[in-house]
C-alpha cells in the first residue's frame, strides 16, 4: 500500500502530471491507504462545498488506516526521535508511524519529510 503525503494529493487535485495519472492508477488498483491526519489537512484548505465534498467522497470510499491513539503515539515517537528539530511536524509523524505500522509507503514531495524515511519506506515513481 501507498500513503500519499497532502503534498501528492494537492497534485492529483490540481490534475498535474505525473501525479494525475500515477495517483488514478494506484487507486485503481486499490494500492492507496488513506489516513485521517492527511484528509484533514486536505479539508482544512478546501475552498467550497464543492471540494470538500469531493474530498469526503475519496475519503468515504478508500481503504484507511485507523487505530486508536495514533496522534498519541506519534508524539512520542516523534519526541523519542527529534523529529521535530528536523521539522517533523505531528501530521508528518502520523504519516510515518502509520507507515510502519501497516508496512506501507510514502509518497511525498515533502524533502524534510524523505530526509526521516528510510529508504525503503520511501514511494518513487
Amino acid at each position: 500500500m501507498i500513503i500519499l503525503d497532502t503534498s501528492v494529493w494537492i497534485e492529483f487535485f490540481k490534475s498535474n502530471e505525473p501525479y494525475y495519472t500515477k495517483v488514478r492508477e494506484l487507486i485503481g488498483k486499490g494500492q492507496v491507504l488513506v489516513i485521517e491526519s492527511v484528509f484533514a489537512e486536505l479539508l482544512q484548505g478546501a475552498k467550497n462545498n464543492r471540494e470538500r465534498e469531493l474530498l469526503i467522497g475519496y475519503w468515504e470510499n478508500l481503504p484507511k488506516y485507523a487505530k486508536a491513539d495514533l496522534f498519541i503515539e506519534a508524539g512520542i515517537t516523534s519526541s523519542e526521535n527529534k523529529w521535530i528539530s528536523k521539522g517533523i511536524g505531528l501530521i508528518d509523524s502520523t504519516i510515518i508511524l502509520t507507515s510502519r505500522k501497516s508496512n506501507s509507503k510514502i509518497w511525498t514531495l515533502d524533502k524534510k519529510l524523505k530526509s526521516v524515511l528510510k529508504d525503503i519506506e520511501n514511494y518513487k515513481i
